[in-house]
């Protein structure tokens, strides 16, 4: 390691510490706010009055509060959670793998945790929610390792564009698999709501498992975000600046792992937050992932929280993919991102 514990000087002239104390405070009191008024929409519209009623003086004859705090309450946490882990993951990923493009989702590893879940819809139809979440993680691990192997197969290893391509495909491949597993076991109807994509379907059992991992793999992203930001500038120059960049890629890969798989197993195959969240976060705080990490979090959480907001209120009483939702921001954004790579090239 380093022998100060402070990031290179190119580094620090690039962030912009105040800006993301503000984000990260003032984005973390908007979350609250929004989380708040989204409890209060949906199919029944419910005053704000009754949410503060239900968290504090909870009556359970009370239909209101039964809603809030079975229906929509888990469903935004939830949210927030998915969102900030979805984030968190695509910075780490952009800042090891130096891949403007990577994203859980463009990568391969929420398709592999997809395609996990189909496996255990399929053949293990009573493992318990836990197991589940294990099984993503080995999914998402499948992706990524097929998704880098094939990326390095040409002369000149893995670079962005291949990796996205590669990625791409190997999206394609495991949700062809996936489907083909749903409609020939009959499992299609279970896994409609992985492939579509929403957490409409969130409850406190998959919050009290999932949370403890989010949360502990979104600490651990802040304890290693030095690492992050060293193996940003390239392999050699960590390794010149004391980083152990094996350590420290195994470090990242891990909680990537448990923030993607975790996710894919709430709320599926949910694209773009991974790699818009961390491009906004980077344009206000610079390229320091001290604070890219945790800006990403808040923001990809606030995302999150709007996207299903805007779901669950677009076409009432039906509620709008969120998946959809997120990839009609995300795909222009995705392709503004190949324009700019090819004229860099």
């Amino acid at each position: 390691m380093n022998q100060t514990n402070k990031p290179p000087i190119q580094i620090r002239k690039k962030s912009h510490a105040w800006t993301a104390w503000f984000i990260i405070i003032a984005g973390a009191g908007l979350l609250i706010l929004l989380m708040a008024f989204s409890i209060t929409k949906g199919a029944a519209e419910i005053p704000l009055s009754s949410v503060w009623d239900a968290l504090f003086r909870f009556d359970e004859k009370n239909t209101q509060h039964l809603i809030i705090v079975d229906l929509r309450l888990p469903r935004v946490i939830a949210s927030a959670l998915v969102g900030a882990a979805f984030a968190v993951a695509g910075a780490i990923m952009q800042g090891v793998t130096r891949n403007p493009m990577a994203d859980s989702g463009l990568m391969g590893l929420n398709a592999g945790a997809g395609f996990a879940l189909s496996i255990c819809f399929a053949f293990f139809p009573d493992l318990v929610y836990m197991q589940i979440i294990l099984f993503s993680f080995l999914g998402a691990a499948f992706g990524a390792a097929l998704v880098g192997g094939i990326a390095s197969l040409r002369r000149g290893g893995a670079t962005p564009i291949r990796l996205v391509l590669a990625g791409a495909a190997v999206s394609a491949l495991l949700a062809a698999l996936s489907q083909g597993i749903a409609l020939y076991f009959g499992v299609a109807q279970d896994m409609m709501f992985w492939t579509a994509g929403g957490v409409a379907g969130s409850n406190w059992e998959q919050i009290r498992i999932m949370a403890p991992w989010i949360l502990g793999a979104l600490l651990g992203a802040i304890a290693i975000a030095r690492s992050v930001s060293l193996l940003s500038l390239g392999e050699d120059v960590a390794k010149g600046l004391g980083l152990n960049t094996t350590v420290g890629s195994v470090l990242c890969f891990l909680i990537v792992l448990i923030l993607a798989g975790a996710s894919v197993s709430v709320v599926g195959a949910v694209g773009f937050v991974g790699l818009i969240i961390p491009h906004l976060a980077r344009y206000f705080v610079g390229v320091d992932y001290r604070w890219v990490i945790p800006s990403s979090a808040v923001l990809g959480a606030l995302l999150m929280v709007l996207a299903d907001l805007g779901a669950r209120t677009l076409n009432p009483p039906f509620e709008t993919p969120i998946g959809a939702l997120i990839g009609l921001v995300g795909v222009p954004f995705f392709l503004y991102l190949v324009h700019k790579q090819r004229m860099a090239l």
